[in-house]
């Protein structure tokens, strides 16, 4: 079995890849760092690992990922789309840019890595996916526009094709994880700081593993991020999107 997790140098990433590698999984790890994911594959002696560094916030990177694994005859089991990052502020005041490189790493090549690899599944009639969204993925974030919607995307798009397996009744599964606040580095690549405690990342990662293997479609941790799901059902798109303003201003934003 083999398992191509993006985003695997630190936080959830590599959670994942020491999950996996316990059970048996044979690794690819991919993400920009490649100190930190050669320091991952030297820790994980037990399974096989290789290590690929890559950008995906350049879309191009995702198929160049899948065209030079394939070429080299790498059958995937499993994909963890980790992948993806936030920018903090209000919309007129974030960097184009930045917010370009945020969709091209949480939409596009997220996109572009599941359609090429559920084929391939598809084809066999085994595998699973699953991606990595976000308790944002249920609702709008002002102050923090591009990430929530970036992971509404994500959200969206897997409950999506989760349908479509079940209606053709495959084999193959694909999952949303979705949780709440992760004690990761994503708060400092957002430049961020939470309000709230985050859930433990390595307790979050095997028990999103777990519950992919067996084709769960939303995966969310942690019983209080649960109660807010079922609260939602409750409240207008009005008062929900307010809320989340008031949520997101205590976000306060570190300094640079």
């Amino acid at each position: 079995m083999k398992a191509l997790i993006t985003g695997a140098s630190s936080g959830m990433g590599k959670e994942f890849a020491r999950y996996l590698a316990e059970l048996g999984y044979d690794l690819i790890i991919a993400a920009r760092r490649t100190d930190k994911l050669n320091e991952l594959k030297e820790e994980l002696s037990n399974v096989d690992v290789r290590v690929i560094t890559i950008d995906l916030s350049n879309e191009q990177d995702a198929y160049d990922l899948y065209r030079h694994l394939t070429f080299d005859g790498e059958e995937i089991d499993f994909l963890i789309n980790n992948a993806g990052f936030g920018a903090y502020g209000r919309f007129t005041e974030v960097d184009l840019e930045r917010e370009i490189q945020l969709i091209h790493t949480n939409v596009s090549s997220l996109h572009i890595l599941t359609k090429l690899y559920l084929n391939d599944m598809v084809k066999r009639g085994s595998g699973h996916i699953l991606n990595v969204g976000s308790m944002a993925g249920f609702c709008a974030g002002p102050t923090f526009s591009s990430y929530y919607a970036s992971k509404n995307y994500v959200v969206r798009l897997t409950q999506a094709i989760h349908e479509e397996l079940r209606r053709d009744g495959s084999k193959v599964t694909i999952s949303a994880l979705c949780p709440g606040p992760v004690d990761t580095g994503f708060n400092d690549v957002a430049n961020v700081k939470f309000s709230v405690k985050g859930l433990d990342a390595k307790m979050v990662a095997r028990y999103a593993v777990d519950r992919a293997l067996k084709g769960k479609m939303l995966i969310i941790p942690g019983f209080t991020m649960k109660v807010v799901k079922v609260m939602e059902h409750f409240l207008s798109e009005k008062r929900l999107t307010r809320l989340s303003y008031n949520v997101q201003s205590k976000k306060y934003g570190k300094e640079s």
